[in-house]
């Protein structure tokens, strides 16, 4: 059996559970990063080689940190300037001698806002966010990159991420849900299992220079969600709020003006996957089914 060693760029929510379903596999050995060193003590008594790296603090010895790195996903979030992992070490990539897969994970906010219509793969990202601008311009950054230099760039565009101990379950319990109407709004999500089984899906099947969607199959306004997470917690919905009269933070409007449904066509044709949560309904059921079975020790 061949030895597989997974190095991540930013160990957190959605690498922790990829690392948890990846560390009983015998052939795997697992490292990355992390902001804090808090964070970095509980990652090494799971047996994760953890490193301290962030938009200051470059990788020490990256040389050595990736000689062996087979497998390599980035999940650090952009600022004006593009994806730091890019900016800090583009070049240490060029001496990697065992990649065979690497992985950047993107968001949907790259599309912009459609109108409610449908979005593909093939689709050409018009962010119209700062966030989604971010985002544009770390994928652009890797895609010439991987070009220039025949790297196995594939690219995860997440829509919403939620799982136990990040849903709307927590949001409702904290007393800080909103039911916002905008008619006509729609969002996706997709649940942190079925991120991991599409990352497993594509390690085991790469296909360099590919784009995939991950989103649920049923886009949903946000209300419908929070109500649904009310009902499964005996909690008496808040108040509706009209878009237009409700106070909301630059960063939660801008989420608001994208309206799109994302197609998910493609990650179950070419990489084999069936989602474990097609809907916000049955992901938040899960969720709430893990946490009262104290089973969500992967939570940040």
């Amino acid at each position: 059996m061949m030895s597989k060693s997974l190095f991540c760029f930013g160990y957190g929510y959605t690498c922790d559970y990829l690392g948890h379903e990846l560390m009983p596999r015998a052939e795997w050995s697992l490292s990355g990063t992390t902001r804090d060193q808090e964070r970095r003590e509980v990652l090494k008594q799971r047996g994760i080689k953890t490193h301290i790296f962030d938009y200051q603090t470059p990788l020490s010895n990256p040389t050595q940190r990736l000689a062996d790195a087979t497998h390599i996903l980035i999940s650090t979030p952009p600022d004006d300037q593009g994806d730091p992992t890019f900016l800090m070490h583009e070049e240490d990539f060029l001496h990697l001698k065992n990649l065979q897969w690497l992985g950047y994970l993107s968001a949907t906010n790259i599309y912009g806002n459609r109108e409610g219509g449908w979005v593909t793969e093939e689709d050409e990202p018009q962010p119209g966010s700062k966030r989604g601008s971010r985002r544009r311009r770390a994928e652009r950054q890797w895609q010439r990159f991987a070009e220039d230099y025949n790297l196995p760039l594939h690219i995860f565009r997440l829509s919403g991420i939620y799982g136990p101990g990040r849903s709307a379950l927590d949001s409702v319990r904290a007393g800080v849900a909103r039911r916002i109407n905008k008619p006509g709004q729609a969002f996706n999500r997709v649940h942190v299992e079925d991120i991991v089984q599409v990352l497993i899906a594509s390690m085991e099947n790469p296909a360099p220079g590919n784009i995939y969607n991950l989103a649920d199959d049923e886009a949903a306004p946000s209300h419908e969600v929070i109500t649904y997470a009310c009902q499964l917690l005996n909690i008496k919905p808040p108040p509706m709020i009209a878009y237009e009269d409700a106070d909301l933070a630059p960063i939660t409007r801008s989420f608001y003006e994208d309206n799109k449904r994302i197609d998910n066509t493609k990650i179950k044709k070419a990489l084999g996957v069936t989602l474990r949560y097609p809907n916000h309904r049955l992901g938040l059921q899960a969720c709430l089914e893990a946490e009262n079975l104290n089973n969500h020790g992967l939570r940040l």
